[in-house]
């Protein structure tokens, strides 16, 4: 049965936001234009950048030359760890503006916990307070992630945030994908109403796995496709990422088809925990 989803089909933050269901990622992408042009002129409304990333210049000239409203548009960027700190944060927004040309940014995230605590509440603070002056319109936080097998040392940082009676981030951007579920901070984020990002959806391509290209059969539909969908199935926000724009567009091509019961639990099998992870996972962060 086909999804009735859509590319712009949205998910309510808790900040009264909408965010769109599905978004390009760009990290270490060198096609950073041609990507976003392909993404908006085929239906993508969400961007996820970072300044790390040293793209959101071209983000931004993409969005502008897309032809499409800029209130259509949600755009996120990040602060990286080393730039954490009140003041350094409220320039690093001025910075990122100043490279994307834009008004507003959508959502802001804390890249990574791992500049300590002290750290991260005052960049938490810095960013709802320019959230509140208007130039940010959701905060929320990135890599606040679990890791296994000790299943608390990434929830600390998120309560932290409410230790110190701040508001509830609206979304945590966390490494998933069927081999790292990291089940325990889902958890924690779904019974705190935070929105999931799924970064690395795609296993950064390896689709060796046989139980993967099972389900590629069973379901007609490429490998990509079907860890896009076992994303949106599971009720995560997923952001694939590629620098060709074809691959671009059939990554998103996701919606004429669901996942029986029985794929999803097969992919839901391939779980390694911490061991899973294709990028880095900063759990033990002080």
């Amino acid at each position: 049965m086909a999804s009735p989803f859509t590319l712009q089909t949205t998910v309510k933050l808790n900040s009264g936001y909408e965010m769109p269901i599905v978004g390009l990622g760009v990290f270490e992408n060198d096609h950073c234009i041609p990507a976003c042009s392909a993404a908006l002129k085929h239906g993508y409304r969400h961007i996820d950048t970072a300044e790390y990333y040293r793209n959101e210049v071209d983000v931004g000239r993409a969005v502008r030359e897309s032809g499409i409203p800029r209130e259509e548009i949600f755009v996120t960027t990040k602060i990286y760890h080393p730039d954490h700190g009140y003041e350094s944060t409220f320039s690093h927004v001025e910075n990122s503006l100043a490279k994307l040309q834009i008004s507003y940014i959508d959502l802001y995230l804390i890249h990574s916990p791992l500049s300590g605590r002290e750290k991260r509440l005052q960049t938490y603070r810095a960013l709802l307070a320019k959230r509140d002056a208007g130039v940010i319109r959701s905060v929320g936080v990135s890599n606040y992630m679990n890791g296994l097998p000790s299943t608390d040392s990434g929830v600390h940082h998120l309560e932290e945030i409410r230790e110190a009676e701040l508001e509830t981030p609206a979304v945590n951007q966390i490494e998933l994908h069927p081999f790292c579920q990291q089940r325990p901070i889902v958890a924690y984020c779904k019974d705190h109403g935070i929105i999931i990002q799924a970064y690395s959806p795609l296993i950064r391509g390896d689709f060796s796995h046989p139980v993967i290209q099972d389900v590629s059969k069973s379901s007609g539909k490429s490998p990509a496709q079907v860890l896009v969908r076992w994303s949106l199935q599971k009720g995560y926000v997923p952001l694939p990422k590629s620098s060709q724009p074809n691959r671009v567009i059939d990554n998103a091509r996701v919606f004429d088809f669901e996942l029986s019961d029985e794929e999803m639990t097969k992919l839901d099998g391939l779980d390694k925990g911490r061991n899973g992870c294709v990028t880095w996972n900063p759990v033990d962060a002080p």
